[in-house]
């Protein structure tokens, strides 16, 4: 994809989200259940889309919340439901019209005070603590929705459920509401019970509570806090509008810290953004174009944070260095907390996406433990951080979690605060950044060199990317190397990838197709040069594009 003439450069008016007529479609539009682009569609992160596309507006909301409700009632699950938003202009409507079929239906639900935002991680951290003790079958189990699109751009809206373990649903439980939720838009919402927000309000049904303070309070379970005031880190944050702009003020207070906001801003426009890659506001804190704002800073701190707006994703920037890709600081976690938490047990796994760096690999292997290498999606280290038998999940896109210090579960959902708090830990126990300690690692176990392009797909082509295999693949070697193995499901928990990847001797690749756009992923790595990456992903592109065709 080329980059956008203006890409990191300040957006523009025309560039802005027009918002009055965005929440007026989201009340006025009336999605077609007919037609699949305006259903309810739960991808890897729940269901997404924009007002403006009729794919999300109120009658989304109250039939997927209305789903919910009818699933936490199949499931008996009676306790509380823990409501969060990040700051999107759609998500403040989305959180209203969720609010009024769930206290319609008698659900009890706990919101922050002042009805403000709150971060996934948040959301998750506080269904654990509240499950704490409970056994699977307990009717008081508590569980949480969070109306969010994630670094999607200012026009879109999001809607994830996070059952009792605290973590993203399963796909099991997200295709039932999803099939339930369509059902009631296909029967003009018939079923769906609400009851208006003012009365709500009015009769005192909205229970609003601090969750600022209790996750605060905690943070130095899971983060050498002590470690990092002693050193004195100098830490500069870029929230990027997001729903923890209210934490940074909180932590530093309640540690002693050095935190500076480099920008304090919130605004359902997100004008204040550098345009994308595409020319898009989007707000993705993995995007050197993106983080355009915080890298202006980066010489003045010994880092810098930045998250997407619901938190569940981080972007470390370090002096001199720069952005960090997201498949280095996951190997420079990985390997720190490794050699960091003498209470860890040897017998805990360390997860991994199976389109992440295979650095991350040869690091786990020096440190002798086990790697368990799974499909795209977070959902996949839930059950693992739920029972603390994984020290540690990440994904390539820059999301990750992991246990606290004395080995026992934190949050099930990828935490953007803990990840940035640990870079300063990084720096405050080992006297340098997270950039210089890469540097080291691949000093010590190569380089590696890795890239992911989106490509557009048409539906049919998306289906026949379930019949990918070696046979169905047309090819026995790429860059001149053997193939030495085309998988279809991940190595370490036999789930179907959705897609495929080939390995050789000295790379890979993946391809799988989105589950939110009409988009097919491919990543590749090359363990040689730069060079030997860019005809890996162009061949790696033509074998897919033969592939595709049948």
């Amino acid at each position: 994809m080329a980059i956008h003439e203006r890409a990191g450069k300040p957006a523009q008016q025309h560039d802005l989200v027009n918002i009055p007529k965005l929440m007026s479609f989201y009340y006025r539009l009336i999605p077609d259940v007919e037609n699949p682009a305006q259903r309810v569609s739960f991808g890897t992160s729940g269901h997404r889309g924009s007002a403006f596309a009729s794919s999300f507006n109120q009658n989304h909301i109250w039939a997927i919340t209305q789903a919910v409700v009818d699933y936490r009632q199949q499931q008996q699950i009676n306790g509380t439901l823990f409501l969060g938003m990040d700051t999107h202009a759609l998500s403040q409507a989305a959180y209203i019209s969720a609010l009024e079929v769930l206290l319609a239906n008698d659900v009890q639900v706990v919101v922050q005070q002042n009805e403000s935002f709150t971060p996934t991680p948040v959301v998750s951290q506080a269904i654990v603590a509240a499950n704490l003790g409970k056994a699977k079958d307990d009717p008081t189990l508590s569980d949480g929705i969070i109306i969010t699109p994630s670094h999607n751009p200012p026009q879109d809206g999001g809607i994830k459920y996070n059952p009792p373990h605290g973590g993203p649903a399963e796909g099991s439980v997200t295709s039932w509401i999803e099939s339930r939720a369509n059902e009631y838009l296909k029967c003009q919402l018939e079923g769906v019970k609400k009851l208006n927000y003012g009365t709500a309000v009015a009769i005192g049904l909205v229970k609003q509570q601090d969750l600022i303070t209790p996750y605060v309070s905690a943070l130095e379970e899971v983060i050498d806090m002590e470690a990092i005031a002693k050193a004195g880190v100098n830490i500069g944050v870029d929230p990027l509008g997001g729903s923890g702009i209210f934490y940074w003020e909180n932590i530093a207070k309640t540690y002693g810290l050095k935190i500076t906001l480099v920008n304090d801003k919130v605004d359902p426009t997100f004008g204040f953004m550098p345009l994308d890659k595409d020319g898009k506001i989007r707000m993705d804190c993995s995007s050197p174009y993106a983080m355009a704002g915080l890298l202006k800073h980066q010489d003045e701190f010994d880092v810098c944070i930045g998250n997407d707006p619901d938190y569940d994703r981080h972007g470390i920037v370090c002096p001199r260095s720069g952005l960090m890709n997201p498949n280095h600081y996951l190997a420079v976690a990985i390997d720190y907390l490794l050699s960091h938490r003498p209470q860890w047990s040897e017998a805990l796994k360390i997860g991994k996406t199976l389109v992440s760096s295979a650095l991350i690999d040869k690091i786990v292997a020096s440190h002798q433990r086990q790697l368990c290498e799974v499909p795209v999606g977070f959902k996949w280290f839930v059950d693992g951080l739920a029972d603390a038998s994984f020290a540690f999940g990440g994904e390539e896109s820059a999301g990750a979690a992991f246990l606290k210090r004395d080995g026992t579960t934190w949050c099930t959902d990828k935490d953007g605060i803990i990840l940035g708090l640990l870079a300063a830990e990084i720096i405050a126990v080992t006297g340098k950044t997270p950039a210089e300690r890469y540097e080291e690692l691949v000093a010590e176990f190569g380089r590696c060199y890795y890239r992911r392009i989106d490509s557009p797909i048409n539906a049919k082509q998306k289906a026949r990317f379930g019949s990918l295999n070696a046979d169905t693949l047309g090819a026995d070697t790429i860059v001149g190397d053997k193939i030495a193995a085309v998988l279809t499901h991940a190595p370490g928990n036999n789930a179907a990838i959705g897609g495929i990847k080939v390995t050789t001797a000295n790379g890979w690749f993946a391809a799988r197709p989105s589950g939110t756009e009409a988009l097919f992923k491919i990543y590749a790595e090359s363990f040689v040069s730069e060079q030997h990456l860019d005809r890996l992903m162009a061949e790696a592109q033509q074998i897919i594009k033969e592939a595709l065709k049948g």
